[in-house]
């Protein structure tokens, strides 16, 4: 099972990334330490690793794999704001994101993730789609809320988040089911 290599909602686009989208990245979220606060990993210094990590992400488009990325654009423009991607896991989905500074608050998120929610759960072999955050981002968490995702509790020390250190934090999970 694939996910569609693009998909559309009322205000975006989400397509497969590409290592020339190192710049816009860079630009829009990933060098931002506040952006990549609650991520497992740190902000970019170089567009270099950047363009790497892009094109590595675009390669797993053409594997046999379960981990899908997107880089999500607003419709009118090609110019990469966020990403949502989706491990594809036996019954399971489980979906991980981010988004620029200069877009949240918007709800564009939840679109997106509604969006790959209601994919995941209309394939017959997955019963659950899930996601997790920092129980120390409650907007993250209620994007997911938004997204239809019930919260199911704290995942203690489950964890690492860059902007605070190696040790593992709590999380909230969230997820949606059929």
């Amino acid at each position: 099972m694939r996910p569609p290599e693009q998909f559309t909602t009322p205000r975006l686009l989400g397509r497969k990334p590409r290592a020339s989208d190192a710049s816009a990245v860079f630009a829009a979220y990933a060098s931002d330490p506040e952006v990549t606060r609650y991520l497992a990993w740190k902000a970019y210094r170089e567009l270099g690793p950047l363009a790497e990590f892009l094109q590595a992400r675009a390669d797993d488009w053409e594997k046999e794999g379960s981990q899908f990325a997107y880089l999500l654009c607003l419709r009118e423009t090609d110019t990469p704001i966020g990403s949502i991607a989706v491990h594809l896991n036996g019954s399971n989905a489980l979906f991980a994101y981010v988004l620029g500074r200069a877009h949240w608050g918007q709800g564009l998120m939840t679109e997106a993730l509604r969006h790959l929610v209601d994919w995941s759960l209309a394939q017959p072999e997955i019963f659950r789609a899930w996601a997790f955050c920092d129980a120390a981002n409650p907007a993250s968490a209620r994007v997911m809320e938004k997204a239809g995702m019930t919260r199911e509790g704290i995942l203690r020390r489950w964890f690492p988040c860059s902007g605070f250190g190696p040790e593992p934090r709590d999380c909230i999970v969230c997820a949606k089911v059929k």
